[in-house]
Parts: C-alpha cells; sequence; structure tokens
C-alpha cells in the first residue's frame, strides 16, 4: 500500500511539473565537427554555447494543411481597384488566412495578357486555385473552391498573411 501510495506521489509530481526551457549545448570537437548535446560539453572544451528553447515547435505562421493546399493549389487573385467585389474578395482570403499572390490587370501589361489568356476577359476579380478559376466574386463558390483545395477555413490565431504583392 506505501509503494503505491508512492508511486501516485511521484506520478502526480511528474504530471504536475512545468516543463521548463530545455537546455542545448553546441561545441566543436577536438577535430572540428560541431556537436550538438542536450548534456553539457566535456571541461576543456572552449567556446562551448548554451542555448534554450521553450518547445518543440517550430513556428513557421504557417499550419500544415496552409502549407499543403499552398503546395499543391496555389492561389492567383486578378483585382484591381474595381470596388467592393474585388474588396471581398480580398477580405475572404485574408479571413481564412490563405497565402495568395496578386495580379492588377490595370497596373500590368503582363497580368493584363496573362487574364486575358485564362478567361478570354478583362473582368476582375478572378479567382486561380491550382487550375481552377472563378470569373467575379462570388462567396460561397469561392469558399467551396478553397475546401476542395484544403485550405483551412480559418486563419490561425495570431495573424492573417498579406497578400504578396502584384508582379509586374
Amino acid at each position: 500500500m506505501k509503494a503505491r501510495r508512492l508511486l501516485m506521489a511521484a506520478w502526480l509530481a511528474a504530471a504536475t511539473f512545468p516543463v521548463g526551457a530545455a537546455q542545448l549545448y553546441q561545441w566543436k570537437d577536438a577535430q572540428g565537427r560541431t556537436v550538438y548535446s542536450d548534456q553539457p560539453p566535456p571541461a576543456n572544451v572552449r567556446n562551448a554555447q548554451q542555448k534554450s528553447f521553450n518547445a518543440s515547435v517550430i513556428e513557421t505562421g504557417e499550419s500544415y494543411a496552409t502549407k499543403s493546399a499552398r503546395e499543391r493549389y496555389p492561389v492567383t487573385l486578378y483585382a484591381s481597384a474595381c470596388g467592393i467585389p474585388c474588396d471581398q474578395a480580398r477580405k475572404l482570403l485574408a479571413e481564412r488566412g490563405i497565402p495568395f499572390s496578386s495580379k492588377d490587370p490595370q497596373a500590368s501589361p503582363e497580368a493584363e495578357a496573362d487574364l486575358k489568356k485564362l478567361t478570354g476577359h478583362r473582368s476582375v476579380p478572378v479567382l486561380v486555385v491550382g487550375s481552377d478559376k472563378i470569373d467575379g466574386f462570388e462567396a460561397e463558390q469561392w469558399q467551396a473552391m478553397l475546401d476542395r483545395a484544403g485550405y483551412p477555413k480559418t486563419a490561425p490565431p495570431g495573424g492573417k498573411p498579406a497578400a504578396a504583392p502584384p508582379r509586374p
């Protein structure tokens, strides 16, 4: 019974112990190789660096789902200063945290030629997700296309990516 209580106390202590910053040491060994270890270097090592980190998560600002979707189905928005439809298009992409490139056919002859080749006209906004496109802004259609591509429905906490600047 006493062993059981000790085991329970040890388990509770371990479960409630705060996870502190982990230590990582870096140094060069006698052969000039860089060594990384969670143990301190030997006493004869000089110029060792000690690093602390608080989590085992690498923050990239982009979720795995977003990264996967972006790699398979990149998003391009053809828009200009067209007023409400273009503003709503940008807002929808920002609210979902969709990374996208933006092309303004009014500011770039190349973007205008690309849009004409893609759609046969110069009307904006146009959303391109991978090889699919939608002419004009219709929120439900845009949402459905982004869903099919695997983009998350909301932006990750802490920020929404800005559009890439228009390419000339």
